[in-house]
């Protein structure tokens, strides 16, 4: 992989303190008597952060904390070492709770949604990103939106950094993922759940043709253990579809965010290139399964690297699952 140019900027619009429990067998209406969880800052954004932070490439996270959750997110974020800029707010940072299941190898999540902002917050927030775009080579904005954000959020940071010369990423469910899409984001990056709720579609493929007729220029799709699919406006009728050809047992909150850390590593180094985007990004995805909790990938996705098998006009997988944040 080749040099990157310059920092790997990301937005997290809905950034929570997430907690992960692991237990020894998760029964639905009874007790567990788990230990303290692995407690970090996330939230989609970062996530993706802190995986490109630790390849060793530059990586900023602009997000805001708030509250006694947000005291703990900005304490454990200072201390992780990840480059970052804050907002301080009112609203309290939200959190999330994973529950890894060690019998079974599942893990259930259960998401806040979070605490609007004042008006005046998104405006204090976008520019901190502005002052950040001029050390940037790639924007990713992901994640959810807190109650009462502007639905137009993703769409405007897609248009600022294309304003600024600059590729953008965005990773996000629901309405916000067709305004990215009409604003003309270079790269969506929803799972197959996500993209058929969006687009109202029944199939993956017709999904992202609309997106990519509505101005979106790349869609990556991950099914989880299925692997991925890329469709391009500049190739038409094509689809990439790669997977590993095994099932890893693990934590798989985080293997969307190291995908978009792969893309956005690769579009900040000028590389384009189709099949090494599809590569790098369903090997760091597998990587991440393999860890303890999202943001973070094992060493073992380089060797990934040489087992993901891509298929020319592959057939998309029919179903699917992954978690999100």
């Amino acid at each position: 992989m080749t040099g990157v140019a310059g920092t790997v900027l990301t937005f997290t619009p809905n950034p929570a303190l997430d907690e992960t429990y692991p237990v020894p067998a998760l029964v639905p209406g009874s007790t567990h008597r788990v230990p303290p969880p692995h407690t970090r800052a996330g939230g989609k954004g970062l996530n993706t952060a802190r995986v490109v932070h630790q390849l060793g490439h530059s990586a900023l996270a602009v997000t805001s904390a708030g509250g006694p959750t947000g005291a703990a997110f900005t304490a454990e974020l200072t201390g992780s070492g990840v480059p970052h800029a804050l907002l301080e707010v009112s609203a309290p940072t939200r959190r999330s709770m994973a529950f890894v299941d060690a019998g079974t190898g599942l893990t259930s999540i259960f998401n806040e949604t979070g605490v609007p902002l004042r008006a005046g917050d998104w405006d204090e927030l976008f520019a901190l990103v502005e002052q950040a775009l001029p050390h940037a080579a790639c924007v990713v904005g992901a994640g959810s939106l807190p109650p009462e954000a502007p639905p137009d959020l993703f769409a405007r940071l897609v248009r600022l950094s294309a304003a600024a010369g600059l590729p953008c990423i965005i990773d996000t469910s629901g309405p916000g993922l067709l305004e990215a899409a009409a604003a003309g984001a270079d790269v969506l990056k929803p799972n197959r759940e996500e993209l058929l709720e969006a687009t109202g579609c029944d199939d993956v493929t017709r999904g992202a043709d609309m997106l990519i007729s509505a101005g979106a220029r790349q869609v990556l799709v991950s099914s989880g253990a299925d692997g991925m699919s890329l469709f391009s406006a500049d190739a038409p009728g094509t689809i990439l579809t790669a997977t590993l050809g095994r099932t890893l047992s693990g934590n798989p909150t985080g293997a969307g965010d190291a995908a978009v850390a792969a893309v956005a590593v690769l579009l900040a180094s000028g590389d384009r290139d189709p099949y090494r985007l599809l590569r790098t990004a369903t090997a760091w995805s597998a990587a991440a399964v393999l860890m303890p909790a999202a943001g973070e990938i094992s060493p073992r996705h380089t060797q990934f690297a040489k087992e993901v098998r891509i298929q020319r006009d592959g057939r998309v997988p029919s179903s699917a699952r992954e978690e999100t944040v």
